[in-house]
């Protein structure tokens, strides 16, 4: 029986055909038209296309556990290669705004910071980042010294280049020194916190879009509400726990813990890096990650939360 024909065997008229088709192309169109109404109020709610955001976001996150789970010295160098391009990019946001840091010298310490911490350890970490900052602190003296005419904002100008140092480089640092823990055990560590740090933005985007009424921020992130962080509560609580049960081997509460610090420490990152957009008077720190913004805007919550759970190891595991 071919398509067209009836149960009974007769063929349906030409008109009611075209009739079917046409409903069927519309009921098509009006599907569409509200995905594309639903991505938008999304995208409105979020400030970012959530589809694209979700895809690069997963992508990024492959790439991290990868480098995990492979080998940890894989684990250094992608962190080195971060630290670059994320000192990098923070410089130039620095100095579309006046700020003169070097740029050069930015990517210089980004790689040696981290670079000191994986062959030294924590001595490594410490003296990198105390060499880093005078390497860049003499760098801009020199070119203040040398450069005509001089812009009068050399105090500023030093003290943004040890920030960019602390910011980057050194937190960077604490995920090399934890996934080198313990003959390379304290990458589950890493793999933990991130998954927390995940926990939060997804908690806290979820709950916000759908309950989020009472602003948590609104002078430096708008788009944070209390609902929103209630939200990344629970979710960080719960992942704390299944993965101090089956990842890292310590107690419930002990994972309970590492929630609740590691999305403390994650809103917090979030709201400093805000702060400092809205100081500098931009968005997002760059364009170059569709849906994202910038490397620093996919990275604000992992950074401190990765010294912050080099802590929780020394103090829970260590």
């Amino acid at each position: 029986m071919s398509d067209d024909d009836s149960p009974g065997g007769a063929a349906r008229p030409p008109a009611a055909r075209r009739r079917s088709r046409k409903d069927l192309r519309a009921q098509l169109e009006a599907t569409r038209a509200q995905l594309e109404a639903t991505n938008a109020r999304l995208e409105a709610r979020a400030g970012r296309n959530l589809f694209l955001a979700v895809a690069i976001g997963l992508a990024f996150g492959a790439l991290m556990l990868a480098s995990l789970l492979w080998f940890v010295e894989f684990f250094a160098v992608v962190a080195a290669v971060l630290a670059v391009a994320a000192s990098v990019e923070f410089t130039l946001a620095l100095r579309g705004s006046g700020r003169r840091v070097p740029i050069v010298g930015s990517a210089i310490v980004g790689v040696a910071v981290v670079a000191a911490s994986y062959l030294y350890g924590s001595h490594g970490l410490w003296w990198g980042t105390l060499a880093s900052i005078a390497f860049l602190v003499l760098w801009r003296l020199l070119d203040e010294a040398i450069r005509r005419p001089r812009t009068g904002r050399l105090g500023w100008d030093l003290v943004t280049s040890v920030f960019v140092v602390l910011y980057v480089p050194l937190l960077a640092g604490f995920t090399v020194l934890l996934a080198l823990r313990d003959g390379g055990e304290g990458r589950w560590w890493v793999v933990g916190f991130l998954i927390i740090v995940v926990a939060a933005d997804v908690g806290a985007y979820a709950a916000g879009v759908l309950f989020g009424r009472h602003k948590m921020a609104p002078r430096i992130s708008p788009g944070k509400t209390w609902e929103g962080f209630a939200g990344a509560v629970v979710a960080c609580v719960t992942a704390g726990v299944l993965i101090a049960l089956f990842l890292l081997h310590i107690p419930w509460w002990a994972g309970a813990i590492v929630g609740v610090v590691i999305l403390l420490t994650a809103t917090m990152g979030d709201l400093i890096e805000s702060l400092i957009k809205r100081d500098l008077g931009i968005k997002d720190m760059s364009n170059w990650i569709p849906g994202h913004g910038g490397l620093l805007d996919r990275l604000d919550s992992a950074l401190p939360s990765a010294a912050a759970a080099f802590g929780l190891y020394v103090l829970l595991a260590g």
